[in-house]
């Protein structure tokens, strides 16, 4: 909230209140969006409302790699021409999305929805490890190859690490991005063109 602000409606500061919580929205950009859904026509405004209102409503995980899906199966998982033998680990869903953007990438992915951060509170448990784990475990006898396409800093190689260590009895073979990518980089700020090179040029991951 703008701190001695006074709103002229309590509907109003209530908007810009919603709005500013979302994150890198201050309460000053906040009231400007605010005032400019007011001068929208109503059903722009409903449209919206509602759209936002889908994604607590409407919106699943796909049962085999916890992608965000419209159904039960999102669209990657049931396209028979992707490699479903090539599983790309990685942390959230805007990272499957930048690496879809590349074009290098023609195989299937694994949502964690999280990496392992002791200080941040949040273990294995906290996020899909188990359910990679298991999905792997359910493809004995097929050749498979685990990506791991998580973060380089700290708790990116921990992650690692610790979802290696889980596989390692399954022999499957467990690759990782190639360093175009320097130590502590984030996947979302990768360029296109790096990113997928890292993709391409992926090497077997060394604990």
């Amino acid at each position: 909230m703008i701190h001695n602000e006074k709103y002229p409606s309590q509907v109003l500061q209530d908007a810009v209140e919603a709005i500013s919580s979302l994150p890198g929205v201050g309460s000053r950009s906040a009231l400007r969006l605010a005032l400019h859904l007011l001068r929208q026509p109503s059903e722009n405004i409903h449209q919206f409302a509602r759209a936002v209102d889908r994604l607590a409503e409407d919106v699943k995980y796909c049962s085999t790699c916890m992608m965000i899906s419209d159904g039960d199966t999102c669209s990657i998982c049931a396209d028979k021409t992707r490699d479903h033998g090539t599983i790309c680990v990685v942390e959230n869903v805007r990272d499957v999305m930048n690496i879809e953007a590349t074009g290098q990438y023609h195989g299937v992915y694994h949502v964690l929805g999280g990496i392992i951060s002791p200080i941040n509170g949040i273990g294995p448990s906290d996020i899909t490890i188990r359910e990679l784990v298991e999905r792997v475990a359910g493809a004995q006898g097929k050749d498979i190859e685990v990506i791991l396409a998580l973060s380089g800093d700290v708790e990116g190689e921990t992650t690692s690490f610790y979802i290696y260590r889980q596989l390692e009895k399954y022999g499957v073979k467990v690759s990782t991005l190639a360093r175009g990518l320097g130590f502590g980089d984030d996947l979302e700020y990768a360029d296109s063109l790096t990113l997928g090179r890292s993709i391409v040029n992926r090497q077997i991951f060394k604990p």
